[in-house]
């Protein structure tokens, strides 16, 4: 009788005989920081009964899905200290995020940080109080007739019956299928709070800890939408422990510190004036002399690596994407059009063209498709490399720009090969190099890839022709012995990207190159080249961002370096300094040799006393400070002051000039 009641499941790779009616608490009971379990590869509540022949697997509070609930339940307790000090309040959605959370509220009064420290008081209490989550299967009646009182969500169960007719829409907060209510149990048994979710959520609030905070609160259209109502979000974070939980604010301050838009303006780089409009930035000298030093260099690197250099508008008449497809598929990110009445021919005046739209460039690639199709082209002109450094336009949302990260207005370093199916895979492989080799010299040098696959709502061209791309990009990838992450979905319509993902100095992933293969766009342009039997083929397109652009790059590297650019790439990369206004002309013939050899060299001879001369030049974090007193006159040398603050005293003048120019020839990382 009591084997009619066991059942056999495999506990994390091991076969077990267990209770039939064992649940996940059950199971776990010994392992305290497990925080939910999969079941056959499904996150399900510990408190839920295992199945028989079920493939169980413990996931722990430390693991990336374990700190995803974590957070997740963070955001409930949070909704639940909001309506206990507001109770007027009424629930949006609460999912995690990266390294946090948020939850939406609709308030009478925004949320103010007083506000956020009262609510982490009653989330404390909360969490103390080792508050059980209970999850309920209820039905669409019992789920409205028990929220009733909360609009947005009677909405989403709105979204949820659409999906479960239609099949489409399903509510990320709710999901499709089956309704639950996760229910908050106090000490006592009793339900102090209750909310609709799909969860799963942890077992109790005890695992919450007091590692969490409020981070900000914002405004937030209701689902995203601008034609909602604005709601009030409030973020925070949740860690295992209250180490984790400081290291992460440190990693957040530390970052704060390296916050491009900040050195921008204290380092004198680029700025972003409201009259020309949201982003759409100016660069200042300063500013302008880095970018023009990272399109030097990219430049250089390109015509050794059989690059041809193109250049093309930045307004087009509509048709042109119309047959590209952009304004199909792009029409969203892409400018109004200007309207132009007609064309006239400027010695008769006779109209020539009717009036029609124009548009701003969003993408170079249709315009570089028009370079190719320009005459006849031979397979011998294969692989044919057409670059550009061309400035394109996209209407990014307003809530979306950022500094220089995401703009309106931008130059991409836009690549686009065209090649025979043949030499496909050794270009794109080639093509890969060439875009990591160019990262390292600007710097980064931690790397893993991202293989962006079709959309299936949002794509041109036949199935086929996208497997055979993405089997090819996947085995590029491959054999570059990167990571390779998968991006289901991610891709753009026209065909599959793999994106070159970068970790910066404390540990931030940011994408960078792309490099997208295209077997669509030569066919909607009616691309051809002669093959060599003189049959008419069509060639291969590969499209290719390496900084993706100029600004963002700029922003990122500024946040890579906390300002502090290599010796190259610095705008001003030596400040001399003297002692005392005597020793002016002495430094002054060495500056003058700086320059001969090229070096961005200023005397800072100013009425300013030496040491604010020399904490002006650390705030500037110019890489080297020249220093001339009476003993290095006398000596015929200088002395070396670093970033750090450290010196090198009474360095030869010969050997420091070689010394500053070979930092600058190495591309040296200081």
């Amino acid at each position: 009788m009591a084997e009619m009641n066991q059942i056999t499941i495999t506990v994390d790779g091991e076969q077990r005989a267990v209770g039939a009616e064992t649940t996940g608490t059950e199971l776990f009971v010994d392992q305290k920081t497990t925080v939910v379990m999969k079941v056959n590869g499904a996150l399900q509540d510990l408190s839920r009964t295992i199945p028989d022949g079920a493939d169980v697997v413990a996931v722990d509070i430390t693991d990336p899905e374990g700190l995803e609930v974590l957070r997740h339940s963070t955001a409930h307790v949070l909704a639940q200290a909001v309506q206990e000090l507001y109770p007027n309040a009424k629930l949006g959605i609460g999912p995690y995020i990266t390294d946090g959370f948020y939850y939406d509220f609709d308030v009478e009064e925004p949320f103010t940080p007083e506000n956020l420290k009262a609510l982490e008081k009653k989330m404390l209490k909360i969490v103390n109080q080792t508050q059980h989550f209970r999850r309920r299967e209820v039905t669409e009646a019992q789920a409205r007739e028990e929220l009733a009182h909360e609009p947005y969500k009677l909405q989403l169960l709105d979204k949820q019956h659409e999906a479960d007719t239609t099949g489409e829409g399903a509510s990320v907060e709710i999901g499709a299928g089956e309704i639950t209510i996760y229910d908050n149990i106090d000490r006592h048994g009793e339900t102090v709070w209750k909310d609709l979710c799909r969860g799963p959520h942890v077992p109790t609030t005890k695992l919450i800890s007091n590692a969490f905070a409020l981070t900000r609160a914002a405004g937030a259209y209701w689902l995203g939408n601008e034609k909602n109502k604005q709601l009030q979000r409030i973020y925070g974070t949740a860690w295992p422990t209250k180490q984790d939980l400081k290291a992460y604010q440190e990693r957040v301050a530390e970052a704060e510190r390296r916050d491009h838009r900040k050195l921008g303006a204290e380092l004198d780089l680029f700025s972003f004036p409201d009259e020309l409009g949201s982003g759409l930035p100016v660069f200042h000298p300063k500013g302008g002399i880095i970018r023009k030093e990272m399109e030097d260099y990219s430049r250089t690197r390109h015509e050794e690596a059989g690059y041809e250099f193109v250049y093309t508008p930045h307004i087009t008449k509509q048709h042109l994407y119309e047959v590209s497809g952009h304004l199909d598929w792009y029409a969203e990110g892409m400018f109004p059009p200007m309207h132009v009445d007609e064309e006239r021919d400027p010695d008769t005046g006779d109209v020539t063209r009717q009036g029609q739209n124009y548009y701003l460039k969003p993408m170079n690639c249709p315009m570089h498709n028009l370079i190719f199709a320009s005459r006849g082209r031979s397979y011998r002109e294969l692989p044919l490399r057409l670059f550009e450094f061309g400035s394109v336009y996209r209407y990014e949302k307003s809530g979306v720009v950022h500094g220089l990260t995401r703009v309106r207005g931008m130059t991409q370093d836009d690549a686009h090969i065209y090649c025979t199916r043949e030499q496909m895979k050794d270009e794109l492989s080639n093509t890969l190099k060439f875009v990591l080799d160019l990262l390292k010299d600007y710097g980064l040098d931690d790397f893993y890839l991202e293989l962006s696959t079709k959309d299936p709502e949002k794509f041109v061209g036949s199935d086929e022709i996208w497997e055979e791309a993405t089997r090819t990009l996947a085995e590029v990838a491959t054999d570059s012995g990167l990571e390779l992450v998968d991006d289901p979905g991610g891709a753009a319509f026209y065909g599959p990207k793999v994106s070159v993902q970068a970790r910066d100095a404390i540990g931030r992933t940011w994408q960078m190159s792309t490099i997208q293969l295209d077997f669509n766009l030569p066919e909607r342009f009616d691309l051809e080249y002669q093959a060599a039997d003189g049959t008419r083929q069509r060639p291969v397109m590969i499209h290719r961002a390496l900084f993706g652009s100029i600004e963002r790059f700029l922003g990122v590297l500024t946040e890579h370096y906390a300002g502090a650019f290599p010796v190259w790439l610095a705008p001003e990369q030596v400040i001399a300094i003297p002692v005392a206004e005597a020793f002016n002309d002495y430094l002054d013939t060495i500056v003058q040799r700086l320059r001969e050899r090229g070096i961005r060299v200023r005397l800072d001879d100013s009425t300013d006393r030496f040491p604010k001369k020399i904490r002006t030049a650390s705030k500037q974090k110019v890489p080297f400070v020249l220093i001339a007193g009476g003993e290095d006159q006398e000596a015929g040398a200088v002395s070396f002051r670093y970033r750090d603050g450290s010196q090198d005293n009474g360095v030869p003048i010969d050997q420091a000039i070689e010394r500053i120019v070979q930092a600058v020839e190495t591309k040296e990382q200081v």
